[in-house]
């Protein structure tokens, strides 16, 4: 078969076919144009809000009087017990009283992550002890979240209930991993001596 017998042979098969009124056509319903700024908005933020890998599921309940202590391995004897003891300058202060636990989640996040990005090393958190709650169940919800998300959040070096003046077992010490700009100035002091 040559090109002019397939050209016809062609022509034969829709000869019959009627060409369409309209120019466009419509996948779906026809409604309002679709923003497309506000849906990559829209992603962008979801993408942010899914950052935050603090759970708030199950968590093992601590006691409104219980000390919440934790040290990272390589962390200094001497540096958390100066942490301890209260004797870091403290740069950052988040209070969380009268929060709930989810908010508490966001906020706690949000929280180390400003202090990462402005070279906090020692920040204090409040979150109450949580003993004034009427339900026994409920008590210290939040300290035990504390307890738990601190540990879980590997910018946090170390942690520990803070001093009666600076709000005793309703608080804690947050000492934070030194960033990378601390770390070369660190450095730099040490090799000009």
């Amino acid at each position: 078969m040559n090109d002019d017998d397939e050209a016809s042979l062609f022509a034969q098969e829709v000869a019959g076919i009627q060409p369409l009124e309209k120019s466009e056509v419509y996948l779906g319903k026809k409604g309002a144009p679709v923003d497309f700024q506000a849906r990559k908005r829209a992603a962008i933020m979801a993408k942010e809000a899914d950052s935050n890998h603090l759970s708030h599921d199950y968590v093992e309940k601590v006691e409104p009087n219980d000390v919440l202590e934790y040290k990272r391995s390589g962390v200094q004897d001497g540096v958390f017990k100066r942490l301890r003891q209260g004797k870091y300058g403290i740069e950052s202060r988040l209070d969380l009283h009268q929060r709930t636990v989810a908010q508490a989640r966001e906020l706690v996040y949000q929280f180390v992550e400003d202090c990462m990005r402005n070279d906090i090393r020692v920040a204090i958190i409040v979150h109450g002890k949580g003993d004034r709650t009427p339900n026994p169940d409920n008590q210290a919800m939040i300290k035990s979240y504390i307890n738990k998300w601190l540990r879980d959040l590997d910018s946090v070096m170390a942690f520990h209930s803070a001093q009666r003046y600076h709000g005793g077992l309703g608080a804690v010490y947050v000492l934070f991993k030194k960033s990378e700009k601390a770390r070369l100035e660190n450095w730099e002091k040490i090799q000009k001596r």
